[in-house]
């Protein structure tokens, strides 16, 4: 519950979404959400073989070609200002340890990939996808109270952190599983063509969306 008011105070901080996902990894749910990733189509070699950490190499990627999904994210990750030092190799010596750090360092491509902006809807988006195609247990608490944050305190902003949700849901349930894709062997492949390989219909013109 500590984590909870911490989330709320600060409004999801960083801080606090990592402390979150930490608390979960030895958890019951981090067990189930690993029988899940395990049974989908490429995810058990992935955890057995702890498939190399993601490390995007960003000058690369923005001299491939407009539209590819290499430019389209490193076009993204600039404008955010991200942090160099986030991509750096981490303990992966467990399932639960590598597959959270697979899921935190792609979360952002998965913005790219299904066409959600960075706002708070749109984050909420994102984290529906990876929730409902693993229940990662973060990521479905996060969600949780997300929608209770803005039905009590933001009433404004619900029908955009709901209608993200469930966008984000229905391309968990339609689409091929985004967590168990290898991003890195197709930075060159069009974006649109990844979106058509994986069945993933975008939102157009929402509040939570964002061209790429």
């Amino acid at each position: 519950m500590t984590i909870l008011r911490e989330l709320a105070r600060t409004d999801g901080g960083l801080d606090s979404v990592a402390d979150l996902v930490d608390n979960f990894i030895d958890s019951q749910a981090m067990e189930l959400c690993i029988e899940r990733f395990r049974a989908l189509p490429g995810g058990r070699e992935l955890l057995e073989q702890r498939y190399p950490p993601f490390q995007p190499d960003l000058d690369a990627l923005e001299r491939l070609p407009e539209g590819s999904l290499g430019r389209a994210y490193a076009g993204m990750i600039r404008r955010l200002n991200y942090d160099p030092e986030f991509f750096r190799p981490r303990d992966t010596s467990t399932e639960a340890l590598w597959l959270t750090q697979r899921i935190a360092t792609t979360h952002d491509l998965h913005h790219v990939v299904a066409g959600f902006n960075t706002e708070a809807a749109g984050e909420s988006g994102v984290l529906a996808i990876t929730a409902t195609q693993i229940g990662f247990p973060a990521f479905v608490l996060l969600n949780l109270l997300s929608g209770f944050r803005a039905f009590r305190l933001q009433p404004k902003e619900l029908e955009s952190i709901s209608g993200a949700i469930a966008h984000g849901s229905r391309i968990g349930l339609e689409a091929a599983p985004l967590v168990t894709q290898k991003w890195e062997e197709g930075w060159d492949k069009p974006l649109q063509q990844w979106r058509e390989d994986l069945g993933l219909r975008i939102a157009e013109g929402e509040p939570f969306s964002a061209v790429y």
